[in-house]
This record gives C-alpha cells, structure tokens and sequence, in this order.
C-alpha cells in the first residue's frame, strides 16, 4: 500500500512504497530552501528539475534531472530549489 507524507507546510510530498524489498518514496518540492534529517542511507534520484545540496562535509553542489547523490544515515543535509523538481529518494 502507499504511504503519503506532506513536510515543510505542504511544499515538499511524497508517496512512500516498496522497490524491490527497499523503501522508497517520490515526491515533489516548492521552490525553497530545506533542511532534511535522514534514520538510513538514502539514495536521492533528481527526476525533473534542479536540485543545490549541501551534505555532511562537502561543499554545494547541484545535481540535475537523472543526476543522484547518497546521504549517510543519521546526519542531515541542506536543500535548495528554485522551481517544483521531482525526486526519487531510495532508502537503505
């Protein structure tokens, strides 16, 4: 079954569901900015749009459509988006 989840005042959504035996949620994002705290290692797909991203020890970067990047488990990382972008973020 799918989980919805809404964050941020409703400017970040997902739907949450399995992907072969992993959890997995897509979603969209607001154009804003976001701090995101993660449990497990995620795996961030940008689907549409751009995404600047500051994780632990490393400088801002930015990923475009069908570009990803992982974030550690337990630590947090900073988002910014200039329009709506699509994502798919893998966990584990």
């Amino acid at each position: 079954m799918f989980t919805t989840n809404e964050y941020f005042d409703g400017k970040v959504k997902s739907i949450a569901f399995e992907n072969n035996n992993k959890a997995a949620t897509v979603g969209v994002m607001a154009s804003g900015d976001y701090v995101f705290k993660t449990d497990s290692k995620e795996n961030m797909t940008i689907i549409s749009g751009t995404m600047t991203v500051i994780l632990p020890g490393a400088t801002r970067t930015t990923f475009n459509a069908g570009q990803s990047f992982d974030v550690p488990a337990n630590s947090s990382f900073d988002v910014t988006v200039s329009s709506d972008t699509a994502y798919l973020c893998v966990y584990g």
